[in-house]
């Protein structure tokens, strides 16, 4: 049994005889609170009259059901409130109100008569006085939580503060919060009901804190909008006073006229139904809008999108076979695999206008004109010309647009080159589509799926213009430096067409038609002012450039005629004559040369071929032993497939040896040491295998690699020469080096056809099955077996 004095339990006191009922809806009187009631059924009435008269006090009790109009004593709560009434008024309308005064908590025992109006036996109950320390610390907690609650609340008396100052007695500081918080009168009613303090307290401090939490918020919002609104309000004021200024000046006026500007616009921009109905919208939102509204702009720059959009547009096809042929060889020379391709393209647009036309991607090195190829096939058909570059995009909203909602937003890439051209059939190309790159914004290679899939791009949605498009008539074309970059599914939507790069003859010759005559106009001389000389184009070609492209043979052209052009410009020369002497003295030394005879000059060194994204290249392998425990060394920035390849071919040279004329007992101490020179440049993949092996058989037989023989192809355990990738462009390579064998897998024999003719006049090949086929035309017979180190 508890028999702490200090517990706050309340003191219930001797039941009265009798008390008024009064019944009330939605309404809950808390002691030693005053409140209005007012009252107008027939029972009420007479229960206050007569409590008047009698002066009794009275009790109040809430309906469980506001609705009830006459509650019977089921349909009331069981603990409500005496109340004393400090006056009684009757208005001029008739209505009754009563001022009532809370005195303390009672239970209704039983009803012991019900008309004219309900009388109670109760029982009352008063809070005892307590020092119990938690409840003091409730009471304070309370104290602080409704000061704070006061001050969040806006045009609260002053008053309210002071007396929740000034209330000592923690019951009845609970019942004057309780009775001032916006409350459910069922929330209300349970901590009437609630006897104990204690219990009574942790209810009221719960339902107050989150009150409180939510003034907070209510005041930051209220705040923050204010601040937008004072905002709003200044640019509002000082738009109508620009507007009053521009109607002094007879300058007003002009919305309407805009407005009906621009319905006649909508009208003659040739949309689609649908399109035409939401411009309506749109239109007819901006004329109930005030132009100094922040989303009048927005409204009015998409307008302009919309009607700036080639909807109907669309130029005639001049499908002349003669003439495209023509402007392909005026503006390309060689890639005649490519010309026939594009020639069989536009046979089939001409003679099925309305079919599906594929998806072109010119695939090569930089420099080779896979963009001009594109300029000249709309020059062919007669098309608008249109440049979309996705080099660094990384964001899907780069292709598709921005939503409208976001400031600044912009329609995707796409949209924004059709408005360029003007025509809904116009020729665009995206450049670097291997450039692309997926990133937390989205991936731009999805985005292109719909773009490129001729079954569904007649109804490409923009996110910013948020209605289809037909994309059906563009004819897109893709270029690309390296397919592996593209995903498959996209790939997949293309008809990829190979370039590759040019090779000595070539570049002479579009030096001689293109590229001098592009540099002299550029630098503002004439044909007759300047000439370049065959031996000095060559010998740029040969000792100062060395690319798959021509774009490093452009720039230095450029810097032979910018020297002409200061010897003419300073009245020296009438007209200058560049020839192969002069180049030295402009460009300087010669930056590249021919290492294949120095570097193959001793064993141990084998010439090999290699891929690159910039075209084919020449490498060199070199190996070397010292006295050491028989390790592997392996340099030159190698990946991890080279550095496999090299392990490979060492363990197929033990395991063969005596086979390839190597004594057994050439590593016995010995550690080998395989480099790859440039080392700064990253290597990696398999096809150097067979020039790392015919390096290891060249230093352990002490025989020279020929000076003139370069090799490619992935070597296995059992010494078969396995089929790589990029022969073409390795043959180009080979051949722009000076060199005259190379030694290819025979499995890559499939390749020859893709090689240019002109290089395959250079090259003498040589396919190879086994190891043996590649070291019987790899070694210099003629050098001496030198004696072991």
């Amino acid at each position: 049994m508890n028999t702490n004095t200090n517990e706050a339990m309340p003191e219930t006191q001797p039941a009265e005889d009798v008390l008024i009922i009064l019944p009330v809806r939605n309404m809950v009187l808390f002691p030693g609170i005053v409140l209005p009631v007012s009252i107008g059924r027939a029972r009420s009435v007479a229960a206050a009259q007569e409590a008047v008269r009698t002066q009794r006090r009275v009790g109040l009790l809430l309906q469980k059901d506001p609705t009830t109009d006459d509650p019977d004593p089921e349909a009331l709560h069981g603990v409500g409130t005496v109340a004393s009434i400090v006056r009684f008024i009757t208005a001029a309308d008739g209505a009754h109100h009563l001022i009532c005064q809370g005195e303390e908590r009672f239970t209704v025992l039983d009803y012991v008569s019900r008309d004219p109006f309900l009388v109670a036996r109760i029982e009352t109950h008063r809070d005892a006085a307590t020092t119990d320390p938690e409840i003091e610390a409730r009471g304070l907690n309370l104290r602080e939580k409704a000061l704070e609650a006061v001050q969040l609340l806006p045009q609260v008396p002053g008053e309210l503060a002071h007396a929740i100052r000034a209330i000592e007695s923690i019951p009845a500081l609970a019942d004057m919060v309780a009775s001032f918080m916006d409350l459910k009168a069922a929330e209300k009613q349970e901590i009437l009901a609630t006897f104990d303090l204690k219990s009574r307290l942790d209810r009221i401090l719960d339902l107050l804190g989150r009150r409180v939490e939510v003034l907070k918020v209510s005041r930051q919002i209220d705040e923050r909008a204010r601040e937008a609104f004072d905002e709003r309000q200044k640019e509002a004021v000082l738009r109508e006073q620009l507007h009053q200024i521009q109607k002094q000046l007879g300058e007003g006026g002009t919305a309407a006229a805009e407005a009906e500007e621009l319905r006649k616009a909508i009208k003659e921009a040739g949309m689609p139904a649908d399109v035409a109905e939401h411009a309506e919208r749109e239109l007819a939102r901006l004329e109930r809008m005030s132009e100094s509204a922040a989303e009048y702009s927005m409204i009015r720059s998409y307008l302009d999108w919309l009607l700036a959009m080639p909807w109907s547009k669309l130029d005639p096809e001049q499908l002349d076979m003669e003439r495209a042929r023509q402007i392909l060889d005026e503006d390309h020379y060689g890639l005649e695999k490519v010309k026939r391709r594009i020639l069989e393209f536009l046979a089939v647009r001409k003679l099925n206008p309305s079919g599906r036309s594929p998806i072109l991607c010119f695939v090569g090195p930089p420099g080779v004109g896979k963009t001009s190829l594109g300029q000249s096939i709309a020059k062919a058909i007669g098309l608008k010309f249109g440049r979309v570059s996705l080099g660094g995009v990384h964001d899907e909203a780069e292709i598709r647009g921005h939503r409208r909602t976001y400031g600044g937003a912009l329609p995707g890439a796409i949209v924004q080159a059709i408005r360029k051209t003007g025509r809904r059939n116009a020729v665009l190309m995206l450049d670097e589509v291997d450039k692309l790159s997926a990133s937390h914004q989205g991936d731009p290679f999805s985005a292109l799926l719909e773009v490129l899939d001729p079954e569904q791009n007649d109804t490409f949605r923009d996110n910013y213009l948020g209605v289809p498009f037909d994309l059906s008539k563009v004819l897109f074309i893709g270029t690309a430096n390296v397919l592996d970059a593209i995903p498959a599914p996209l790939r997949d939507r293309m008809e990829v067409i190979e370039l590759t790069g040019y090779t000595e003859e070539e570049k002479l010759e579009i030096a001689r038609r293109y590229l001098v005559k592009r540099q002299i106009h550029a630098n503002g001389l004439s044909g007759t002012q300047v000439q370049i000389s065959d031996e000095a184009l060559r010998l740029v070609i040969v000792e100062h450039t060395r690319e798959a492209g021509v774009r490093n043979l452009e720039r230095q052209i450029g810097a032979l005629l910018r020297n002409a052009a200061v010897t003419i410009a300073s009245n020296r020369a009438a007209s200058v004559a560049i020839g192969a002497d002069d180049v030295p003295r402009v460009l300087g030394a010669a930056r590249y040369e021919n290492e294949v005879a120095q570097r193959t000059s001793v064993p141990g060194v084998a010439t090999g071929l290699a891929w690159t994204p910039a075209g084919g290249d020449i490498l060199f392998i070199e190996s070397s032993r010292v006295k050491g425990t028989g390790k592997l060394i392996l340099t030159g920035q190698l990946g991890d497939v080279m550095k496999e390849s090299a392990q490979a071919a060492v363990t197929l040279v033990k395991s063969q040896a005596e086979r390839l004329g190597i004594d057994p007992s050439a590593l016995d101490g010995y550690d080998l040491h395989i480099h790859v020179p440039a080392g700064a440049i990253p290597k990696d993949g398999p096809s150097a295998g067979v020039a790392i092996t015919a390096s290891l058989a060249s230093l352990l037989s002490k025989r020279t690699v020929r000076a003139d023989v370069a090799m490619t192809g992935e070597i296995s355990l059992r010494g078969i020469v396995l089929p790589v990738g990029g022969i073409k462009e390795k043959c180009v390579a080979a051949a722009r080096a000076g060199l005259r064998t190379v030694i290819l897998p025979a499995r890559n024999r499939r390749d020859l056809d893709d090689i240019p003719e002109s290089v395959r006049a250079k090259l003498e090949f040589v396919w190879a099955e086994k190891i043996d086929d590649v070291l019987a035309r790899a070694f210099d017979e003629s050098s001496p077996h030198l004696a072991a180190a």
